[in-house]
């Protein structure tokens, strides 16, 4: 249950994270004439490294050979939220990628602890 929640969140919080990094929804989320500037970087590194996390996350709930196809699953399923949230509450994003983020390193520690 822990692992299967923090992959998902940090699938949820990679994807709002590069989605911030663009500039069209950056703007969005900030107001028109906002470029991510000099956090462009940091919020790419932060959603590479919330995907990992997922990633990890899935298997070690499944292991190696379906761990894979539940992390293709979240990945899939945090795109269309992601998605959603861009579109119609992007002043939200930011602040809902944040939790995301934060549920999912949260959720980690006592998943890895149950599953092993």
């Amino acid at each position: 249950m822990w692992l299967v929640l923090s992959a998902g969140a940090g699938a949820l919080g990679g994807f709002l994270s590069l989605c911030l990094a663009m500039d069209r929804h950056h703007e969005d989320a900030y107001g028109r004439g906002t470029t991510p500037g000099r956090r462009r970087p940091w919020l790419r590194a932060a959603g590479a490294a919330m995907l990992v996390l997922s990633l990890g996350a899935s298997l070690g709930l499944q292991g190696p050979t379906r761990g894979w196809v539940l992390w293709f699953g979240m990945l899939t399923a945090a795109a269309l939220a992601a998605a959603g949230i861009a579109s119609y509450a992007p002043r939200r994003a930011a602040r809902i990628g944040m939790a995301a983020a934060l549920l999912a390193v949260a959720c980690l520690a006592p998943g890895l602890l149950i599953a092993a």
